[in-house]
């Protein structure tokens, strides 16, 4: 039995966009239709050959995959997709009638994210695609942190006299102007109590 959501329960999803991959016009409509509720953008496939073409316009933030379909199944579109570096870190969710264990283990081997068996409940397929769209980006967050200390990682060559620092181009810039370029960090300016003595004493030396 499928119970849908009421509209009072809508979530935001931001928008994120959801494949689904099902040979069955009728499973297509009602996943479609649950997604669709939750404010999900949804793009339809029929087959594994459709699929793999539409990714090529736009990848989505998540496949939700049959795993029994014509020319190729969940299984080996699943496989197709993980070895292509634009979709490969991509959740998949499998979704299917085929409780065999055997199934649910070659699932995962080959890189899905979830397996969830038919006849399945609304709210069950809500909370694993907000799961997986949650995490989806939570990953892509820390990979760009990760990116961006990156950037200052290794040997930085800077001149012992005038403290400047050299690109990667070779040429050589202010350390705040450096840092500035390869990072989010914004300066304040002041004096450490070293150079604040020294400017005093300049001064009163006036």
């Amino acid at each position: 039995m499928h119970n849908h959501p009421s509209t009072t329960e809508h979530n935001s999803s931001d928008q994120s966009v959801i494949m689904v991959v099902d040979d069955n016009h009728d499973n297509l409509k009602l996943l479609t239709d649950i997604l669709l509720e939750q404010g999900f953008q949804v793009r339809q496939a029929l087959n594994g050959r459709l699929a793999l073409a539409a990714v090529k316009q736009q990848s989505p933030d998540l496949f939700i995959l049959d795993i029994r379909m014509p020319e190729m199944d969940g299984f080996e579109l699943c496989r197709q997709l993980k070895n292509d570096a634009v979709t490969r870190d991509v959740p998949v969710i499998f979704i299917s009638g085929l409780d065999n264990p055997n199934d649910k283990v070659k699932a995962f081997k080959i890189g899905g994210q979830d397996y969830i068996t038919k006849p399945f409940e609304d709210t069950e397929v809500l909370a694993r695609v907000k799961t997986h769209i949650a995490l989806r980006k939570k990953e892509i967050e820390l990979k760009s942190a990760l990116d961006e200390v990156q950037q200052l990682k290794g040997i930085i060559p800077i001149c012992c006299q005038c403290k400047q620092i050299r690109d990667d181009q070779g040429y050589w810039q202010q350390v705040e102007q450096y840092i500035s370029e390869h990072s989010d960090v914004q300066f304040s300016h002041g004096f450490c109590p070293g150079c604040y003595e020294k400017e005093m004493a300049k001064l009163n030396n006036m």
